[in-house]
């Protein structure tokens, strides 16, 4: 299944803002807010836990792209079937505290067996901020031989920010940001950056090589519509600056 039009110019443009509501996320009302407001503030796409219902739901609600996240290749099966636009292995970040380790070779594995199970949908795979540097480079050239069509990087829950402000923001996205950097010279596949990510760093996101940002809850623990659309549309506008950043 080939990536959606809209989708495929984002990442071609460097301007790709995916939503997320959340891999445990099963709250209906929840989700469906998190998506309403990524529609109206103007995000690219969105992703939410692999489940057939919240997918149907989701697709009557908005017209974005939908992504599904899970870690177990089976859960993606009927989310496809309900009508999911693409598939991720990965958000790990809810699971380190629960002491939850992914390693390299376990990854990869479930990498190879979600696409035997689904070998035509556009796959994201999220390389896990535990592993060195060089290692998450090497896996995701791995996965990418193994069919990933988007590499996603982390990292915002392993910093531990020493400042506030804009310092302590770039602070808390460098493990995903310095991952996004030297991933994105080693693949031919579109980066995402994600987890600790925000407005001040989305632009050095696209700057250090990324095709576009993950936020999830930057976004998702807003406790308003109002404010939730407000803040996706900050990210939409500092996308839209990184022109100037660059230059």
């Amino acid at each position: 299944m080939a990536m959606p039009s809209t989708l495929q110019r984002a990442f071609t443009n460097h301007r790709v803002l995916k939503v997320i509501s959340g891999l445990n996320n099963f709250d209906a009302d929840s989700v469906a807010a998190i998506v309403k407001a990524a529609e109206l503030g103007g995000a690219t796409f969105v992703d939410i836990a692999a489940d057939a219902d919240l997918v149907q739901l989701v697709k009557k609600l908005i017209s974005l792209p939908v992504c599904v996240s899970a870690v177990e290749p089976e859960k993606f099966v009927s989310s496809v079937e309900a009508g999911a636009d693409l598939i991720e292995i990965g958000n790990f970040d809810c699971f380190y505290a629960q002491g939850r380790r992914f390693e390299a070779e376990e990854v990869l594995a479930l990498t190879q067996q979600t696409r035997a199970l689904l070998p035509e949908i556009t796959l994201s795979v999220t390389v896990p901020h535990i592993l060195k540097l060089d290692q998450q480079v090497q896996l995701a050239e791995e996965l990418v031989k193994a069919g990933a069509d988007i590499i996603q990087t982390e990292g915002g829950t392993s910093s531990q920010p020493n400042h506030p402000g804009s310092l302590g923001l770039i602070e808390k996205a460098a493990p995903s940001l310095a991952a996004a950097y030297e991933i994105s010279r080693a693949v031919s596949v579109p980066v995402l950056c994600a987890s600790g990510i925000s407005n001040v760093t989305a632009p050095l996101a696209i700057a250090a090589g990324a095709a576009g940002v993950g936020v999830g809850s930057a976004i998702n623990q807003l406790n308003s519509e109002v404010a939730m659309i407000a803040a996706v549309r900050g990210l939409v506008e500092a996308l839209g600056s990184v022109e100037r950043v660059i230059v």
